[in-house]
């Protein structure tokens, strides 16, 4: 691991893996809990990651994706350091006003770069690239602050979908001890 991810995944890691007693989404109790909003409320450290985040843009990137909600403040940052346009990409069309999936510029018949924070299977990343599909967009690319998914549980590989990370949890841990 290049020693500027290294020292970024050791911030993180510090500013976001909490201790205590945590219930997680599966009902385990934990006394670890990795908060990644923790990161992504502080200006510095998602500065930090979305710095290193634009050097993995794929080139023909003409529209980044920002993912409810995780990928939305990192989105916001890379298009201001890019000056790409942003969409943010709801899990679910509104059924209200407009009744949109993505909000923000016309991204139909133009290459959409996802922006996620962490991907661990990539239900929700696999789901918003099909529906950005659906309505024009094309999508071969998530690039991730941390890649926390198992090589068998990643379904993202599946449609298409290339993953590009700045670290991994592997990283986190390792930045950690």
């Amino acid at each position: 691991m290049p020693n500027d991810v290294r020292t970024l995944a050791a911030d993180i890691d510090a500013t976001c893996r909490i201790r205590g007693t945590f219930t997680l989404r599966s009902g385990i109790v934990t006394d670890e809990y990795f908060d990644k909003y923790r990161f992504e409320g502080d200006p510095h450290l998602l500065r930090r990651v979305a710095e290193a985040m634009v050097p993995l843009l794929p080139a023909d990137t003409q529209v980044l994706g920002g993912l409810e909600l995780g990928g939305v403040p990192i989105a916001t940052m890379v298009s201001s350091l890019t000056g790409l346009p942003a969409v943010f990409v709801r899990k679910e069309a509104k059924t209200y006003g407009t009744c949109k999936l993505a909000e923000g510029g016309d991204f139909s018949g133009r290459t959409v770069t996802l922006i996620e924070d962490i991907v661990t299977t990539g239900g929700a990343v696999r789901n918003a690239a099909v529906s950005l599909r659906e309505l024009g967009a094309t999508v071969h690319t998530v690039v991730c602050a941390i890649d926390r998914s198992e090589p068998a549980q990643n379904v993202l590989g599946d449609v298409g979908l290339t993953t590009i990370s700045v670290m991994t949890k592997a990283d986190l841990d390792e930045a950690g001890t």
